[in-house]
């Protein structure tokens, strides 16, 4: 495991740690399948090859691999959203707002089934004495954001924004964090635009030393970010952004910092 860490001289900002890891393929077998809303399904894996398994942070991804109706493999990256190291468990969830072959097969999985997986590469962990996080993001960072939810300490101020089709795809998290959440509304094939997101953001006031994380379609992300740092001057350092997918591109992702 290798760390490497970064901070800017000239502006204060967090200390986020680098941390690379063994990049392995494990083989994992499905335990159960749990629909959390009509959009979004949870499956559960268990198997030996996690007991070396490490996420350090709550935006970490995995590549899974499934085979295509050819008989080949693709792989598509996918968030941890729960591990287990004694039972060595692990938990992803599947947006399935898209026909593409990761929602195909999560659609069809069954316990028994099996899956290979590999990661996570590496970990950004941001440093823990952040007490006041803004949190920004789409179906597919859900899993990001409700992790990083869950996984707050007392005393942490946690905001959260969400854009999904519609209440039923709200979801509720446990946490030991003070917690508010806003969900935006937003047709499913509006995925690409920003407005939902914004029409939110701006009613937000933004305290100081508060951390923003964002991830969503690319060109939403990107507005996001631009909105922070020209209209309300944010320090960059204290800002994460990334495109989590690209419209009309698979398996594709941008990050901006």
């Amino acid at each position: 495991m290798k760390v490497s860490r970064y901070s800017n001289d000239q502006t204060p900002g967090p200390q986020i740690d680098r941390v690379r890891h063994e990049l392995k393929f494990r083989l994992l077998q499905v335990v159960s399948v749990d629909r959390l809303t009509p959009g979004m399904l949870r499956i559960n894996f268990c198997g030996e090859d996690l007991s070396d398994f490490v996420s350090l942070a709550p935006d970490d991804h995995v590549k899974i691999f499934m085979p295509t109706s050819s008989g080949e493999y693709v792989g598509r990256s996918y968030t941890p959203r729960g591990y287990d190291s004694r039972a060595r468990t692990l938990a992803i969830d599947f947006a399935l707002h898209d026909a593409g072959p990761a929602t195909h097969w999560a659609l069809n999985a069954r316990p028994g089934d099996t899956l290979r997986i590999r990661g996570p590469k590496g970990s950004s962990v941001i440093a823990s004495d952040i007490r006041r996080w803004l949190l920004i993001g789409d179906e597919t960072a859900l899993p990001a954001i409700g992790r990083r939810i869950e996984e707050a300490t007392s005393g942490t101020h946690i905001t959260s924004i969400v854009s999904v089709v519609g209440a039923n795809e709200h979801q509720a998290f446990e946490t030991a964090a003070d917690l508010t959440i806003f969900w935006a509304h937003r047709p499913l094939l509006s995925g690409s635009e920003a407005g939902a997101l914004l029409a939110i953001i701006k009613t937000i006031d933004l305290e100081a030393e508060t951390f923003v994380w964002i991830a969503a379609e690319a060109a939403v992300a990107r507005a996001i970010r631009t909105h922070f740092i020209r209209e309300r001057n944010l320090n960059p350092r204290l800002l994460k952004a990334a495109g989590y997918w690209i419209a009309g591109k698979a398996d594709a992702h941008e990050k901006f910092n």
